[in-house]
């Protein structure tokens, strides 16, 4: 379902006068259409199939002699992300660390910042994210284990109530055989930088 820009635009002009502004000054004159055009850009992941991306894989179980197999974790780090609060409508930005230890397929690295862009563009809380991440990894890919930590910085913390400008929100889902904290103390470390 697609945004409908001119209801947005028209709901932001009421917006503007109910927080008594007039919408018809030089400065805001543009600003529905402008922030009708955002929210379609915003909200794009509404209805997509976030495992879309992953559906063209390459199979490793028929590899050839000369191929080399993943023995590990396949880990794609600092991948950027931003999305909008669903509590506040504002917006939260940050970087999602991404692994999985493939089964019988891989996908090429570009998939699955496609992946996290979808889910990112709909009305959000972080935990849910970083779940939804993992579980379409894990469902698309039939992978042993997937492991995904987000790192965020969220509007509703930075500009409102205790504004903490530093603050950032860490989160961690797991699956398969990286549920288990030793299990993914490696890539852990990895994500860190430490090793």
């Amino acid at each position: 379902m697609a945004v409908d820009r001119p209801r947005v635009a028209a709901l932001v002009r009421e917006l503007l006068v109910a927080i008594g502004e007039d919408p018809e000054r030089a400065g805001l004159e543009q600003t529905p259409a402008r922030v009708a055009d955002a929210y379609a850009e915003f909200f794009s992941g509404i209805g997509a199939d976030a495992g879309a991306p992953l559906e063209r894989t390459i199979s490793i179980a028929d590899a050839g002699e000369h191929d080399v197999l993943p023995s590990g974790a396949v880990l794609l780090r600092d991948v950027r992300f931003r999305s909008v609060c669903e509590h506040h409508l504002l917006p939260f930005v940050g970087t999602a660390h991404l692994a999985y230890l493939p089964g019988t397929q891989l996908v090429g690295l570009g998939a699955l910042p496609r992946v996290v862009d979808i889910l990112a563009s709909r009305p959000q809380v972080q935990e849910r994210l970083g779940e939804q991440i993992a579980d379409v990894i894990a469902d698309r890919l039939d992978a042993r284990g997937v492991l995904v930590v987000l790192d965020a910085v969220h509007g509703c913390v930075t500009s409102r109530g205790e504004r903490q400008p530093a603050a950032s929100t860490l989160t961690i889902a797991a699956r398969g055989e990286l549920a288990e904290p030793a299990a993914r103390a490696e890539l852990i470390a990895l994500i860190a930088g430490r090793a």
